[in-house]
């Protein structure tokens, strides 16, 4: 089963869980997202990626510079460890990337958490690349991906369980767009995957398709 799949059959599952009215708010804070065209406006292929020094998981700080100097970079934003779609994406890309690191690139995830949160992910899941925490959701602007969830939303999310004052540090209404770029060593972004559909993510197959073309054109340059 694709990702895709997997994350129908959660979404599909939601009215066992989630009363109807939060239902409707959350149908409705989707649709008003859409029409923001927030994801139509953020970066694409062909601009610069914005640099960015931030912690990891495991309290190091980690700069997309450092990461460009040993190849490709794979970055992909989540919304946190409380959205069951962002885990299951982030499952998903672990079991690839083995196959990622064999084109040499290097595989790096962001939210907006706390880096304690972004640890108990990573060992929950096993994670075996840099999760790193974006507070404020500084880089995630920078990239064109945040936006404030609406008041319905976020008293919707809170009734869930889901403690984002906490989780984000104090920012619990910013959240970035799911997103993922492969920006090649120049920081040139090559290819994108970017969703106002918090159900929909970039497929691991896409993205090693994409890291493939970027051989292949560095290959052409050394002709």
């Amino acid at each position: 089963m694709d990702l895709d799949a997997q994350l129908r059959a959660v979404f599909d599952l939601r009215h066992t869980r989630i009363a109807a009215d939060d239902l409707a708010v959350m149908e409705r804070a989707a649709e008003q997202l859409a029409r923001s065209g927030l994801a139509e406006g953020a970066l694409a292929v062909g601009a610069t990626a914005p640099g960015f020094t931030l912690p990891s998981a495991s309290g190091s700080a980690v700069s997309l510079d450092a990461l460009l100097a040993e190849g490709p970079v794979v970055l992909t934003f989540y919304r946190g460890a409380w959205c069951p779609f962002c885990n299951l994406a982030l499952r998903a890309l672990q079991e690839r990337l083995g196959e990622i690191t064999a084109r040499g690139a290097r595989l790096v995830a962001v939210s907006p958490q706390v880096p304690d949160e972004s640890l108990s992910l990573s060992e929950k899941h096993g994670l075996a690349f840099d999760v790193l925490s974006d507070l404020g959701s500084g880089v995630a602007k920078q990239y064109g991906l945040a936006f404030d969830l609406p008041e319905e939303l976020a008293e919707v999310y809170g009734r869930l369980g889901f403690d984002l004052q906490r989780v984000n540090g104090g920012h619990a209404r910013t959240l970035p767009l799911p997103a993922t770029y492969v920006i090649d060593r120049d920081g040139t972004i090559r290819w994108a995957f970017v969703n106002s559909d918090y159900v929909r993510r970039a497929e691991p197959d896409d993205i090693l398709a994409a890291l493939d073309s970027l051989d292949a054109l560095d290959a052409l340059r050394r002709e």
